[in-house]
């Protein structure tokens, strides 16, 4: 709580602390803090929060602030009028400050230099100010910096209600530097803590916060000790003008380091004093005159990674695994549903079956609600492990997978995830409403219980068609035997070719998918144009919709069937170059090529290696469909979260439905009666949205995997990207970079397939990738496993392939070597 008194438009800064938020904003309680921890900070004083708000009322901005542009809210405030109160206040603290002494005015919004929003850069400084006119014009100035295009964007991504916002002016002795820089208590790439990284130019800091120069680059030890020095390129340096105003010079040319060890110990020493003091890492802005340094500013780090972790190899496979199942940020509603209680849950309760404990446990760090980082689970076989092969003997006896889908669990999951599917969720009551998610949970107990019991089966199928190939050299049959499977996804390849094959013999229907994206396709066909098609394309969303777009362990992104747009880009790419590869013929012809083997032509020997054959694809194709069908309930699912949201949003506690997901399911369900929620209640709600959206936003270009903890390779100087390989063979083509499923339709014939992650919903695009090259995975991943169906050249784990590799580029994939280079 603030021990300021209300009403006063002037504080000196010694006076305030973090409990000042509101009344001197961000900037200005963090300088109080850094005087109260002993820092060098230069003398100023700051114009409250209070002054801008007499300001704003004068000027009448509450009532243009939802309605203005940004240009007009900016013209009201340099026009405010200033009090004569407020003019004698800053007059009298600036005179205290010297004569007509130059002084730097910075803003201090109330949303900035916070932990999750540092609002660097987004409103202005002004820097060798001179006399008290000056001084008023520049405060002027710094309120309506508030309002810059920029700032408003940034809040409005933050969730930051404008009409909440307030800003203070922070005014300080202008520090006349001779060197100045920025330095950050933490590495701000790897996130490892043990260092500080200090940049240094001539002249007053602006240069280097702007990005105006290219400054020296010091890495320190926490103690001040230099590890490695990059020398800059400074062409120009910022110096004060007298009478006022500033000057970019030339700097002088210097050999060596501009900073002294002496200066590089006392900048760390300072570093370490800021972090004790805040308890997390800093940015800290610093400047050096007539060898005194002094400390400018300082605010928590953002977007900071996570410190990198040591793996064993148990840990570092669990990361490539989790790499591929998790390549977006999940909302805290998704890892108390569908995350928290649906398929991962379902595989840690499997793997426990059979003794394997802490596959799926404890994986996910969190901090107030918010997903932070990813740490590796660590696998170990538990006591139960030493009845495993018993068990995995007797399931396989008793249940076999080419036999599954007559299972009667099997129709029993689909009918409950069909009825879930035809509720009126409109017409629900808020607690039957509720319920919804929970029966939509339930049904993956169905799906848990089948693959307990026909996992094994499965795999004892494939490792005994892997041994019998061994003995009779045919290794290298395995790939194109177990790929001839009937599964739901090579349906779903045929119906989307049979809806290309209907768009290329209709010359109207194939000339609007050449003419539009398929956004403009879509809404052509929810207009009323080629209702048969139309008709077709909902059949498809019907049958093979349940699929997940982005991940099977998250409900926040859309289903399939709610992605029409995706289902018609692919059917586009499939018009002018119809798939070829047929993964059954290529099957048959394999099985041929073994019957023919000379130890098979007894037929006894011959027929129970062609049974071993079905067994082992049934087994693939168990694999694929019981993926498939565990997320039948994933649409409802989500259907009714939305609905949840839609709720809340018309009681006042969300923006759009969508924000729903920012909540904890039980925070959600704790709400007694949506239509009857207390305003502190709303509030509560709306406060938490608000900071985990701002807190997902800080963590937005952070991955939660990050495989530079998990992939070790040599140094390749002639190889653009490596990784691990997965589909054998060469292949040369164009890079096409396919960051999800919206980008499905620019995949051409002949190119190679460039993305972050796949999932079965992705299947389709192999058919025309000559190579595939995936930033996440490994050799057992989805996409390993059909790029070797296909045949083709496959790269997993490669970490930054989408970021190295360039559209239109041609490349040559190697995919035994787990290579990329150019062509």
């Amino acid at each position: 709580m603030s021990s300021i008194a209300s009403g006063l438009a002037v504080v000196g800064l010694e006076e305030l602390g973090k409990g000042d938020l509101d009344v001197a904003g961000g900037k200005a309680a963090n300088l109080g803090e850094l005087i109260r921890a002993g820092l060098p900070v230069p003398d100023g004083f700051a114009v409250t929060t209070d002054a801008y708000a007499a300001a704003a009322e004068a000027v009448g901005l509450a009532e243009r602030v939802d309605v203005g542009e940004p240009a007009e809210l900016r013209r009201m405030l340099e026009g405010a009028p200033i009090s004569d109160e407020l003019r004698k206040a800053v007059v009298a603290a600036y005179r205290a400050l010297g004569d007509d002494v130059p002084v730097a005015v910075r803003s201090s919004a109330t949303a900035e230099d916070l932990p999750g929003a540092a609002f660097a850069g987004q409103q202005d400084t002004y820097l060798n100010v001179v006399g008290a006119d000056a001084l008023l014009d520049a405060i002027r100035r710094c309120w309506a910096s508030l309002w810059t295009d920029r700032a408003v964007s940034y809040r409005r991504e933050r969730h930051v209600d404008p009409a909440g916002v307030r800003i203070a002016v922070v005014v300080q002795v202008l520090v006349d530097s001779d060197i100045a820089g920025v330095m950050f208590t933490a590495d701000p790439v790897s996130g490892a803590r043990d260092r500080v990284l200090v940049d240094a130019a001539a002249g007053l800091g602006e240069a280097v916060v702007s990005g105006m120069v290219t400054p020296e680059h010091y890495v320190l030890s926490t103690e001040g000790v230099l590890q490695e020095w990059t020398p800059g390129r400074a062409d120009v340096a910022i110096r004060t003008t007298a009478g006022g105003g500033v000057r970019h010079d030339t700097p002088a040319t210097t050999s060596g380091r501009l900073l002294t060890a002496g200066q590089l110990r006392t900048l760390a020493e300072h570093a370490r004093a800021a972090v004790a003091h805040f308890g997390r890492p800093q940015d800290m802005e610093w400047a050096i005159a007539d060898g005194e340094v002094f400390i400018l500013q300082a605010r928590p780090m953002t977007a900071l990674p996570p410190e990198p972790m040591s793996l064993n190899r148990r840990q570092r496979v669990q990361s490539m695994i989790f790499s591929e199942y998790l390549p977006v940020r999940p909302y805290p509603m998704d890892v108390t549903t569908w995350l928290g209680r649906g398929p991962a849950e379902m595989m840690r309760q499997i793997t426990e079956y059979y003794g394997l404990r802490g596959a799926f446990v404890d994986y996910l760090r969190e901090e107030d609600g918010v997903v932070t980082r990813f740490v590796p689970p660590n696998p170990h076989p538990g006591p139960g492990i030493l009845r495993t092969p018993i068990t995995l003997v007797r399931k396989a006896k008793r249940f076999h997978p080419e036999r599954w889908q007559d299972d009667p669990r099997l129709a029993q999951l689909l009918a409950r995830a069909d009825e879930l599917d035809a509720l009126p969720l409109r017409e629900l009551g808020w607690r039957a409403l509720l319920q919804v998610p929970e029966r939509a949970l339930r049904v993956i107990d169905l799906s848990r219980d089948l693959r307990i019991d026909y996992l094994p089966g499965a795999a004892l199928a494939i490792i005994r068609l892997v041994v019998v190939l061994t003995l009779l050299g045919r290794r290298r049959l395995l790939t194109e035997l177990t790929g001839g499977a009937p599964t739901r996804t090579a349906a779903s390849e045929r119906a989307l070719a049979a809806l290309a094959a209907t768009a290329r013999d209709d010359a109207p229907l194939r000339a609007l998918f050449a003419a539009k994206q398929p956004a403009g396709v879509v809404a052509e066909l929810e207009n009323g144009r080629f209702p048969q098609f139309a008709a077709a394309l909902e059949r498809f969303r019907r049958e093979f919709g349940r699929k997940e777009t982005t991940s099977p362990l998250l409900v926040s992104p859309p289903t399939l069937a709610e992605s029409p747009d995706v289902i018609v880009g692919m059917v586009g790419a499939f018009i002018d170059d119809p798939p070829q590869s047929d993964r059954r013929s290529r099957s048959e012809d394999a099985l041929a090529e073994l019957l023919a083997h000379p130890l098979l032509r007894p037929r006894r020997l011959r027929d129970a290696v062609e049974r071993w054959v079905r067994a082992a694809q049934a087994g693939v194709g168990y694999r694929e469909d019981s993926h498939f069908y565990f997320t039948a309930s994933l649409p409802a699912l989500r259907r009714a979260l939305l609905e949840i949201g839609r709720r809340l949003h018309d009681a006042g506690v969300l923006d759009e439905a969508f924000d729903v997901f920012h909540l904890r399911w039980e925070e959600v369900a704790a709400v007694a009666d949506v239509d009857t929620m207390s305003a502190d209640a709303v509030a509560r709600q709306r406060a938490l949205v608000t900071a985990r959206a701002a807190r997902r936003a800080e963590l937005a270009g952070i991955p939660l995997v990050d495989l530079r903890d998990v992939v070790r390779r040599e140094p390749d100087d002639d190889a653009l990207v490596t990784g691990a390989p997965a589909g054998g063979g060469t292949a040369t083509g164009t890079v096409r970079v396919i960051r999800d499923a919206s980008d499905f339709h620019r995949l051409q014939e002949g190119d190679v397939l460039v993305c972050p992650y796949t999932n079965p919903a992705w299947t389709p695009l192999f058919l025309r990738a000559v190579a595939v090259v995936v930033d996440t995975g490994s050799i057992a991943s989805h996409a390993a496993i059909v790029a070797r169906e296909y045949g083709l050249p496959a790269i997993m784990g490669t970490g930054d392939g989408t970021m190295t590799l360039v559209d239109g580029d041609r490349v040559t994939v190697d995919g035994t070597a787990g290579r990329v280079t150019r062509a």
